[in-house]
This record gives structure tokens, C-alpha cells and sequence, in this order.
């Protein structure tokens, strides 16, 4: 007995933005119902209440960045900013954690992939690492052709060739390749390159996915990295239902929308959010408006705030919009939504979604086809998977003007090409919910990883 608790202390490193908080804590909440005590450590930048996850120990690092210090537009130089300034504090958290000798050993580290400095500091206090990638299995597999991409002239893309499609890598197309927009194009491949390595020094790599999605990317995976890989999603249905695991939303819920779905009739709405990050501007969001409002179809509408350029809210939309007979009767508009409560509402019929990797796997789970807006870095391919791979949704092939985007509702919700997609979908629904049960691929997987960890000596 001695012997099995040993190292079912787990200490988890989540990167402190939405969509990589949410798998991570996602796993914790996996990991602790199979009998490990998980110690998170987190920095004080977009930090969770640890009041609100009190099955979890945590352990806060001061990062010394302010909110004026992640205003940047360039995504690359924030994460530059957030690996320099959290190794020192991560490292003294970690060793001082690591000392306690009243506490039961630690098993492993477990960090999102995006940290370049976790591996040396692991292997500095002889902790094994388990690297979480938070992405599609798809988007990271894409990355091992990085260096034959940019001798074949596709990376950097190039305005000219962005409809291009990719030899090889059918049918992806130029604009589709998961690239993070920055100031240096060479500090993103860099970016990539380090990961490649740090990948293949550390002592696992554990996705959010299941393998009769991306079985062909989890293969190209294996075949590239010389360490056990774990496929054990969809994290978000690995625990019952009826778990009482509070949310990780770093954005409060308004669960008014969940009221009003409930006066809707059943696959009847069209459910809108655009992520935590994503920014669209004012004339996108004047035809998304518009269009919504023109297909005379039911909607739930996320406007975050900030989620338009130049915008607080609601200001950007047209004069009297609000007050149209249209919008009080059809629509329905919230800052921030409970996104996994409302896809499984029976009221949602299709989901208008940026195809942030969460998002686009929450809504295979439920059964709901997508509309894809994406708007970067693996939203492109995500969003080319989702529509031209599993054939799960449809693109707005046109730009986001109100004529295409009425179009492209009707296309879903009306007519046969709808019910096709809505069929293909089902069967994915029921694929993801297959793996998760005694014999499935996830659940196999899962118990590999727990093996795995214990095996830590």
C-alpha cells in the first residue's frame, strides 16, 4: 500500500490565459478524482480564486507584470515576457515545495508546453516533466514540417499565396498554417524549434484529444517523439456530470443566457463567442450584427468586452439595434457565457465559433456544427479540419459580410447540407463519448499516464 501512494503528489504549471487554464485545470480535476493531491502553482498574472477550487493546493509566484505590461499586440514578445520574468520565482516555488519532507513526495511536473525554461528547471531539481499541449494534436504534428515548409517558400506566408493550397498537406491551404503574427517572423520559428526540443527531452506529452479524431496526427506525433504520448480527451467529459468542479472561467457567467435558452425551442439557436482573446473589428462587427438579425433566427450573442477595437461593449453597434423588434424577440446578449452548459442545451442548434482548440472540441462533444470564424495562429487549421476534414461545419468562404453570413446560417439550419453536417457531427459526438468508457482508446490512454507517473522513481 506503501508503495502505490508514492508519488500521487502531482504539481501542475498552468500558462495564465483562458484557453490554456481551462485543460489544465481540466486534468487536475481528472488526475485528483483518480486519487492523486494536486498542488497548482500559478503566477499572480489573470490568477484563479483558490477558494473556488478547494480540492487543490495553491502556491502563488509574483511574475512582476503589471497589466500595462501585457498590453503588447505582439503575442510573441507577452510570452517572451512571461518565460523571462517567471523562471526565477517558478524555480524557488518549486524547490521550496520539493523540500517539505512533511508532505507526501512529488510524482512529476506537469507544465503547458509554452514554457521554454521548465525543463531545464526540472531536470536542475532531477523532477520529471510531463509537458501539457493545450492545442490540437493536428496544429503541433504541422510543426515537424516547419523546416520543409520554409524551403518550399510557404512560411513566411506571403499575401500572394495565402489561397494556395500545400502539397502534401491537402487541404490545408497557405493562410491556414499556424502562425502567430509578430513584429520578427523568426522569433516565432525559433519559438517552434524550442518546443521541438523541449518536447523531446521531457518525459511525456499529454494532449486534449481522442484518437479516432486525430489518429493521423497523434501517429505523425509518435513517430517524431521519442517519448510516451497520452491521448486521454476530451478532458471536460473525463469526470461525471455531476462532479461538483467549480468552473475555471476567469470571467464571470452570466447565467442569464441559460434561462433564455430555456424558452427556446429545440435546435433552434444560434449560439455566437468569439473566445477570451479574439478581436474583430467595428465593421465585422456591424455585419455579424446584422446578419444575425437578418436571419430572423434565435441567437445568443457573447460580446466580450474588448472584443471589438476601439470598443468597451455595446457601443459599436448600430443605432437602435438594441431596441429592434427583432432583437428583443430573437436575440439574447451576454458579456461572458457558461459555453459548456450552453452547448449541451437542446435549444442550440449551431455554434458560431473563432475555433479556439477548446471551443471547436466542446462543440464535437455535444453534437453541434460550427460556424468558423478563425481568427489566428492554430484557429486556421483548426477551423479547415472542422469544415473540409471532419466536415463538421462550414466557413464563411466570402468574408464576413451580412449577405454571406445569412447565407451560411441557412445553409446550416435549413437546408440538407445542414442536416448532412448535423449527422457527421453526431457520429464524432458519439465517437468522443465511445473512447471515455472502459475500453476506449482515452480511457486506455488514461491509465497509461497514471501508470507512467507511479512509475517515477
Amino acid at each position: 500500500m506503501e508503495q502505490l501512494k508514492k508519488g500521487r503528489r502531482l504539481i501542475l504549471f498552468p500558462l495564465p490565459f483562458q484557453g490554456h487554464i481551462n485543460p489544465m485545470l481540466e486534468l487536475a480535476n481528472i488526475l485528483h478524482l483518480k486519487g492523486f493531491s494536486i498542488t497548482i502553482i500559478q503566477s499572480n498574472f489573470n490568477s484563479l480564486n483558490p477558494s473556488c477550487h478547494p480540492h487543490f493546493i495553491f502556491h502563488s509566484i509574483d511574475i512582476g507584470l503589471a497589466e500595462s505590461g501585457t498590453s503588447t499586440k505582439d503575442p510573441l514578445l507577452l510570452l517572451s515576457r512571461l518565460n523571462a520574468n517567471s523562471r526565477e520565482p517558478f524555480q524557488e516555488c518549486l524547490a521550496t515545495l520539493l523540500s517539505d519532507v512533511s508532505k507526501e513526495p512529488v510524482g512529476c511536473l506537469i507544465t503547458d508546453s509554452v514554457y521554454d525554461f521548465a525543463q531545464s528547471v526540472a531536470e536542475s531539481l532531477k523532477l520529471p516533466r510531463i509537458l501539457l499541449r493545450t492545442g490540437s494534436a493536428s496544429s503541433f504534428a504541422i510543426y515537424t514540417a516547419f523546416p520543409l515548409l520554409r524551403e518550399k517558400g510557404y512560411l513566411p506566408k506571403q499575401d500572394s499565396r495565402l489561397e494556395e493550397e500545400v502539397t502534401g498537406l491537402s487541404p490545408l491551404k497557405v493562410k491556414d498554417l499556424p502562425i502567430i503574427n509578430s513584429d520578427g517572423p523568426e522569433r516565432f520559428f525559433n519559438l517552434i524549434a524550442d518546443l521541438e526540443i523541449q518536447t523531446k527531452t521531457s518525459d511525456g506529452l499529454i494532449l486534449n484529444t481522442f484518437e479516432d479524431l486525430e489518429e493521423h496526427a497523434l501517429a505523425t506525433i509518435r513517430q517524431v517523439y521519442p517519448i510516451p504520448v497520452f491521448s486521454l480527451g476530451p478532458f471536460h467529459k473525463c469526470y461525471p456530470a455531476n462532479c461538483s468542479l467549480t468552473s475555471s472561467s476567469l470571467l464571470a457567467q452570466d447565467q442569464s443566457c441559460i434561462s433564455w435558452l430555456n424558452t427556446q425551442a429545440p435546435k433552434s439557436v444560434i449560439y455566437v463567442s468569439f473566445g477570451s482573446i479574439a478581436a474583430i473589428k467595428e465593421t465585422q462587427f456591424l455585419e455579424i450584427a446584422w446578419g444575425l438579425a437578418n436571419s430572423k433566427m434565435p441567437f445568443l450573442w457573447v460580446i466580450r468586452p474588448g472584443l471589438v477595437h476601439g470598443s468597451d461593449w455595446l457601443e459599436a453597434l448600430p443605432s437602435g439595434f438594441l431596441e429592434t423588434s427583432t432583437l428583443n424577440v430573437k436575440g439574447h446578449i451576454v458579456k461572458w457565457a457558461p459555453q459548456k452548459e450552453v452547448l449541451a442545451h437542446q435549444a442550440v442548434a449551431v455554434f458560431w465559433t473563432h475555433n479556439g482548440w477548446n471551443s471547436t472540441l466542446e462543440s464535437i462533444c455535444e453534437g453541434v456544427p460550427m460556424i468558423c470564424m478563425p481568427c489566428s495562429s492554430d484557429q486556421m487549421m483548426n477551423a479547415r479540419y472542422v469544415s473540409d476534414v471532419w466536415k463538421v461545419g462550414l466557413q464563411l468562404q466570402h468574408g464576413v459580410e451580412r449577405v454571406n453570413i445569412e447565407n451560411t446560417i441557412r445553409r446550416l439550419m435549413v437546408e440538407k447540407e445542414g442536416e448532412e453536417i448535423k449527422n457527421r457531427v453526431l457520429r464524432l459526438m458519439q465517437k468522443a463519448n465511445f473512447c471515455l468508457k472502459q475500453g476506449g482508446s482515452s480511457y486506455r490512454s488514461l491509465d497509461a499516464l497514471i501508470k507512467h507517473i507511479l512509475s517515477f522513481k
